[in-house]
């Protein structure tokens, strides 16, 4: 599903060339879920971003659910994210002028779905959220932010799904529940599943734990997925 191969990233600064990624090799297998922990800085959001295709890498190759994504145009690349890739961001990122509703059924507008918001209902009764259609972000609490966040990456089906610091927001029930959420609709769906965290018990959860540092992964754990 995902294949890096030397991949780089430098970006330039007032104080110089700043080596954001040094020779990522990565290979993640359809429906594995992978999680990826280090310290702030070490490059795990910019890996995520790159294997969205929202960031170029100086060099190197990327290949994701079958596309070579180095080359490709923002609308080439837009649109590869809508058919493949969904994507949980730990700020939520719901456009707050939308309804939970209107929000989930973005990408399947997007996409020219007839259904989208017939869909979109059925995404957030998935997530707990029936009866929160219409309510705008400011009127939820934080953890149902997230689940429409949730709600709205999984509802079209994607092949891959990218979790960064999905619980960074949340008290630590309310993160339990969106994990245990996160990984049950991952599982369910058949999705890949690349999990961004600065925590260590969050990641052992998935099949395979990355330790990356200094913009290289420096230690590769294989687990057993929790039930």
């Amino acid at each position: 599903m995902i294949q890096l191969a030397d991949v780089t990233l430098n970006l330039r600064s007032a104080a110089g060339e700043v080596n954001v990624l040094r020779g990522i090799d990565l290979s993640v297998a359809a429906g594995e879920a992978v999680g990826l922990v280090g310290p702030s800085g070490a490059g795990k959001s910019t890996l995520m971003m790159i294997a969205a295709g929202l960031e170029t890498p100086t060099t190197g190759r990327v290949r994701v659910a079958g596309c070579d994504l180095v080359g490709l145009s923002e609308d080439a690349l837009a649109r590869f994210r809508r058919d493949h890739v969904g994507i949980v961001f730990q700020a939520f990122r719901l456009v707050p002028t939308m309804t939970a509703l209107e929000n989930v059924a973005i990408p399947l507008e997007l996409a020219g779905r007839n259904d989208a918001f017939e869909a979109a209902e059925a995404a957030l009764a998935a997530v707990g959220l029936d009866a929160r259609t219409g309510h705008y972000p400011d009127q939820l609490s934080g953890g149902e932010q997230q689940r429409v966040a949730i709600a709205r990456a999984f509802v079209s089906a994607p092949r891959l799904l990218l979790a960064d610091e999905p619980t960074g927001n949340l008290d630590g029930k309310t993160g339990d529940a969106i994990i245990e959420l996160l990984f049950g609709l991952a599982r369910d769906h058949c999705t890949t599943l690349l999990l961004i965290t600065h925590d260590p018990v969050l990641a052992g959860r998935c099949d395979r734990v990355l330790h990356i540092a200094d913009g290289r992964i420096v230690e590769q754990d294989a687990r057993q997925a929790a039930e």
